[in-house]
């Protein structure tokens, strides 16, 4: 991998940084599972539906796919609804609220060759940015210890205020590169997730990078993957 050829790298956090996709992942099917179980004649959310409904969009957005692959309707809500709200809203917010609960108890590390990586790009100036659908990546990122390396860091908070489209749209992606005064030709996605991968492809940037995390290699090259690796050590 010739790392100079590009002028910056544009990471997802969740599965490609952190582990916190796991975390993620827990949280979904706690919140899911509890809700569907009080509806009856559900099956089970599994982690199929993870990887297929939920997997990298914005917090709403997941919930509102995954209701519609069950044809459940629920009423919208907002941001501000409460977890205990029986809308789009309050199920985001609910599994926000576990999410939370996961990550104070059990805390998080950045996978090592993750770190590796970075610091790598980091000595040799490669300007480097989170571009996230989560609204925790600050507070996962300082919680592994990373948000030094970072000085750019589009996450869903920051798309709610611009307004821009979430993964698969390349709207947050794109934003960051402009943050870092670059062209997306210029740039390296990296990302784990399929909605991830799909907007590093319309985004028309340089390379686009997959972390394989159990989405499957395959997948990730149909969306739009140029390389997919198990771990960013691969990369070094």
């Amino acid at each position: 991998m010739k790392w100079s050829d590009y002028d910056a790298v544009l990471f997802d956090l969740d599965g490609v940084i952190t582990p916190t996709a796991e975390v993620h992942m827990r949280a979904w099917d706690q919140m899911f599972n509890a809700f569907l179980q009080q509806r009856g004649g559900q099956q089970p959310y599994t982690d199929d539906d993870y990887f297929e409904h939920v997997d990298g969009k914005p917090r709403y957005e997941g919930v509102r796919d995954f209701l519609a692959s069950r044809d459940i309707e629920l009423p919208e809500g907002g941001p501000d609804d409460d977890p205990d709200a029986e809308t789009v809203g309050g199920l985001g917010n609910r599994k926000n609220v576990v999410f939370e609960q996961i990550l104070e108890r059990d805390g998080v590390e950045a996978y090592p060759g993750s770190v590796r990586l970075v610091e790598r790009l980091e000595a040799a100036g490669t300007p480097m940015a989170i571009v996230s659908s989560s609204r925790n990546a600050p507070a996962v990122l300082r919680a592994a210890g990373m948000i030094e390396h970072f000085g750019i860091i589009v996450d869903g908070n920051v798309a709610a205020d611009r307004q821009l489209a979430g993964k698969p749209a390349p709207d947050t992606f794109l934003f960051a590169a402009q943050q870092l005064e670059t062209e997306a030709a210029r740039a390296v996605v990296v990302e784990d997730a399929v909605s991830g991968v799909a907007a590093g492809r319309a985004g028309r940037f340089g390379l686009v990078i997959g972390v394989d995390r159990g989405v499957g290699a395959q997948r990730l090259t149909d969306n739009g993957a140029d390389v997919v690796v198990d771990d960013l050590d691969e990369l070094l």
